[in-house]
């Protein structure tokens, strides 16, 4: 047992998941859902005249949804699901619309984003600069400020970690120096050394009186922590959370997980990227092979970006107003033009606004010579397709780093069905023969990066909440290129040849499965 641990916490597996709260509450979900499924069967002599009332709503919903805003891999595949099952593909739509429309969630974040307008102003002279250096960035600025009220900074210093151990020891080393307060917001959080590590800082930063709050998203509950393991960590004096935790109803808004990695200490220093909490983030325990993760700290004016992204989910399920000026981040007085500029963004399910592919689209469709991509997951809406083949085809250099090992078996066959298709147009697909690459880095034209949690997959461009920074003109960004050509001395080139010689069921398997790939 860890020493973290209280008596029965070291519990793991299929037992553990079972007799606890949060299986109970997995099985009222999984009732409810077969339930709901189910319904139609349950009303006897009157299924006839629900069965001619569902047919006339199933055109209906077909319509809606060809008239629908919204992506059209999502309107096929649930085009597909209602044609299919009428009697459980049209009433499970309109329950998912409903809730989506009507989702409190939405509401709230809409609140706390006007709380936070005053905080996230645009400053003119830093657009007007960006505007005269590249004006291309300088249109994306605008949208990122316009849209989603994330603003272009500059003085601001990036250091990139081409490894989860390299970020890890930067940021045991900022929660040491702590004076104020942290903030960390993770998308996985488990026992082993690395969170051992830093909740044993953090429960002295709390006893000294430095205000603490730590907050992980809920299925971190399935297997990974209790589920009231938020209150154990108050009694050292740590506010802690789960975001959107699992409550016992049938809920759309429990498919919208917090993705995020967010640490912010005193304001005045901010990480973001890939890495979770957990020793395979650090290559202490290994899952498979070597895990490649990447991420990036900030230091400057564009941490306070970071912090209002963390103190906005932090306040989506409380009610008091929260007092934003104690967290500002001191603004510097000089300018440090050799800082160039950088844009914490975020995205959410519920804006209406597709933030990371649009900063993905963005480098994509202003690249002169190259645009270098690491991703783990490779699960392609048509306008990425047609954007990267078109990039490809057109002589700018596209090569994409996906793993060799990966984590998600089914992931993997829904990827290769892409291969073919990208090779024969020019598009590059390497595979990291040591293990598993979780970065999420695209890197353009030697002057610009992102670095985040995004991945190349529906559930981070369209369902998740995700976070990253744009980073354009900072000498990091040559390192990050350095490090996606060493990373390249790793790989295995997967050729034209390969990728049409998978065997019938990868082919197949992955075909049917690419159907439902929105949905999955």
């Amino acid at each position: 047992m860890k020493k973290n641990e209280a008596p029965g916490t070291a519990k793991k597996g299929l037992f553990r998941i079972v007799f606890s709260r949060t299986g109970i509450i997995l099985l009222l979900i999984l009732v409810q859902l077969i339930w709901f499924l189910r319904f139609p069967y349950y009303l006897g002599e009157y299924l006839k005249y629900f069965y001619g009332v569902l047919i006339i709503l199933e055109v209906v919903v077909i319509v809606y949804i060809i008239n629908e805003e919204e992506n059209p891999a999502f309107k096929m595949t649930w085009m597909l699901f209602v044609a299919a099952l009428p009697f459980m593909g049209t009433p499970f739509y309109i329950f998912v619309k409903m809730q989506m429309k009507n989702s409190p969630m939405r509401t709230r974040l809409t609140e706390l984003r006007l709380a936070q307008a005053d905080y996230m102003r645009q400053d003119k002279d830093t657009v007007d600069a960006l505007w005269a250096s590249k004006s291309a960035n300088a249109n994306l600025a605008h949208y990122l400020s316009q849209r989603v009220g994330y603003p272009v900074y500059r003085n601001t210093q990036v250091k990139y970690f081409p490894l989860g151990e390299d970020k890890f020891r930067a940021m045991v080393s900022e929660l040491r120096d702590a004076r104020k307060f942290i903030f960390m917001e993770y998308f996985i959080v488990e026992y082993g050394l690395m969170w051992d590590t830093i909740l044993n800082i953090l429960k002295r930063k709390a006893a000294d009186g430095v205000e603490v709050r730590f907050m992980y998203d809920g299925m971190c509950a399935i297997s990974m922590l209790p589920y009231n393991y938020p209150e154990r960590l108050k009694k050292f004096g740590i506010k802690c959370k789960m975001s959107n935790p699992m409550k016992p109803f049938l809920s759309t808004v429990q498919n919208n997980r917090d993705h995020r990695k967010i640490c912010v200490i005193d304001g005045r220093a901010g990480f973001t990227g890939g890495i979770n909490i957990g020793d395979e983030y650090i290559n202490k325990k290994e899952r498979f092979g070597h895990w490649k993760d990447t991420a990036v700290m900030l230091k400057g004016d564009a941490v306070q970006s970071l912090t209002m992204m963390f103190l906005e989910m932090w306040n989506v399920e409380e009610r008091g107003e929260e007092n934003y000026r104690r967290y500002l981040t001191p603004r510097s007085r000089t300018l440090r033009r050799e800082l160039g500029y950088v844009i914490p963004y975020a995205d959410s399910p519920f804006d209406n606004e597709n933030v990371g592919e649009e900063v993905y689209f963005h480098i994509l469709n202003h690249a002169k010579k190259y645009v270098h991509i690491m991703t783990p997951y490779l699960i392609l809406d048509n306008e990425m397709m047609t954007t990267l083949k078109r990039v490809a085809k057109c002589g700018i250099e596209v090569i994409i780093i996906m793993p060799h090992i990966p984590d998600k078996w089914y992931a993997f066959v829904v990827a290769k069905t892409y291969y073919k298709e990208l090779i024969e147009s020019g598009v590059q697909i390497f595979e990291y023969t040591p293990g598993f690459v979780h970065a999420k880095v695209f890197v353009s034209d030697d002057d610009t990066a992102t670095v985040g949690t995004i991945n190349l997959d529906y559930r981070s461009l369209y369902l998740h909440f995700e976070c990253g920074a744009f980073i354009y003109n900072n000498r990091e960004v040559d390192k990050i290129e350095r490090d996606f050509q060493r990373t390249l001395t790793k790989c295995h080139k997967v050729t034209l040849v390969e990728a049409k010689e998978q065997t019938l069921l990868t082919k197949m398997t992955g075909r049917v499965l690419r159907l439902i790939a929105p949905l999955m």
